[in-house]
């Protein structure tokens, strides 16, 4: 029955043609078994027939079947051959118009030409021995069904009309969210970027310190070779962990093995952080003023990566006898951070700048970073040498 019913719906005209063909054979079958009523059978037989057009094609060429009807309700009255089967085109060319999406002088013509087909039908063969009164009845109930016709044609085209914006709307909301999808794998991709430049970068250069200082004592001081060993080991450990973390978010569809993944860092972890730089070789001052509290995420992780580039740039490129200076202010309504060193200046800031790690992502990443979360960030060298970074990050509710 499915399959039926599809071919039908593949097959409109042809099944508007089966119905043209019933009613055109119905309406001359007609016009024979009553041959005193309008003029002779061949003439009355080429007008009935010439209606099957209007059903056969009525989904092609509406306005022109609606046309062709109007023509032939006029020949009608012409010949005079009385209302017949073959009428019921009219009404099915009314539908038709009004359901198209098409001229809305057609639908119009539609609806006052089948108002008024009753009334000149009862005009040209009134009823015999009925008031004029009864006349006037019958003519306006005649005239129920076309207008009826009209208004449900109009309904199902409107409601077309309503579901086709609907659909296309449904289209946008689709694209739409399919750019909004795009735009979020391409920021949590620079997300991931920076985070792994920063692992990188700050890792790799503390296990080169680390071990270069090996190498160096390796043959006069065992215990600080073993030492520093132990440092690389652990430091290759912690950025794996880290880069464990930061693929895993790339990864679909895997379970995330337990204790795979380390927690992001925080502000707590800074002064880690400056002990595991003073432990490679860079003396750090490093001082928390005000009231440390709870703050939101996305501050603490903008927090801990800045004072690790800033960190990780001094030991790269401020020299041998350079020392770095940290403050962690937290005021009322922000958390200041200040890094400066007293290293090699200028050239210090090329460095950050353009070429931290051969790309310039160093200095770029933390004012995105600080962009992020709303705040300001302010670098450049310092009077009489070496370089300063200096950001001010707004503290928001922490929901959590």
């Amino acid at each position: 029955m499915q399959r039926l019913y599809d071919f039908l719906r593949r097959h409109p005209t042809g099944v508007d043609s089966s119905w043209a063909v019933m009613l055109s054979g119905f309406s001359v079958l007609w016009v024979w078994s009553v041959p005193e009523a309008g003029p002779d059978g061949p003439v009355a037989a080429a007008v009935v027939l010439a209606f099957g057009p209007v059903v056969a094609l009525r989904r092609r060429a509406p306005e022109a079947m609606l046309l062709l009807a109007v023509a032939l309700g006029g020949v009608q009255l012409l010949v005079d051959l009385p209302p017949n089967p073959a009428d019921f085109a009219m009404l099915v060319a009314v539908y038709s118009v009004a359901a198209h999406d098409g001229p809305r002088w057609a639908s119009r013509l539609a609806l006052v030409g089948g108002a008024c087909a009753a009334t000149l039908s009862q005009l040209r063969w009134p009823m015999q021995n009925v008031s004029a009164a009864g006349q006037a009845f019958f003519t306006v109930v005649m005239s129920v069904p076309f207008v009826l016709a009209w208004v449900l044609g109009d309904s199902m085209r409107t409601r077309r009309a309503y579901l086709a914006q609907l659909e296309e709307r449904a289209d946008r909301l689709e694209r739409e969210r399919e750019a909004r999808a795009k735009v979020a794998v391409a920021a949590e991709r620079a997300r991931i970027a920076r985070e792994l430049h920063d692992v990188v970068a700050h890792n790799v250069s503390v296990m080169v310190v680390q071990a270069d200082g090996a190498a160096y004592v390796l043959d006069a001081a065992p215990d600080q070779a073993r030492q520093a060993l132990e440092t690389i080991s652990s430091t290759g450990r912690q950025a794996l962990a880290e880069m464990r973390r930061l693929l895993g978010i790339l990864r679909t569809g895997e379970p995330e093995e337990a204790g795979q993944y380390v927690p992001q860092p925080d502000v707590q972890q800074i002064g880690d952080l400056v002990e595991q730089v003073r432990t490679a070789g860079l003396p750090v001052d490093f001082r928390v003023e005000g009231t440390p509290r709870r703050l939101p995420t996305g501050v603490e992780l903008t927090a801990y990566r800045i004072v690790q580039e800033a960190l990780t740039n001094t030991r790269k490129h401020g020299g041998p006898d350079a020392g770095a200076r940290v403050r962690l202010t937290y005021f009322d309504d922000g958390l200041g951070l200040l890094v400066e060193d007293d290293g090699r200046g200028a050239a210090h800031e090329t460095c950050v700048d353009g070429g931290a790690d051969g790309r310039g992502h160093g200095l770029i990443g933390m004012r995105e970073r600080v962009g992020m979360v709303g705040g300001t960030l302010d670098a450049g060298p310092r009077p009489g040498g070496g370089f300063r970074i200096s950001a001010l990050l707004p503290l928001k509710p922490a929901h959590r």
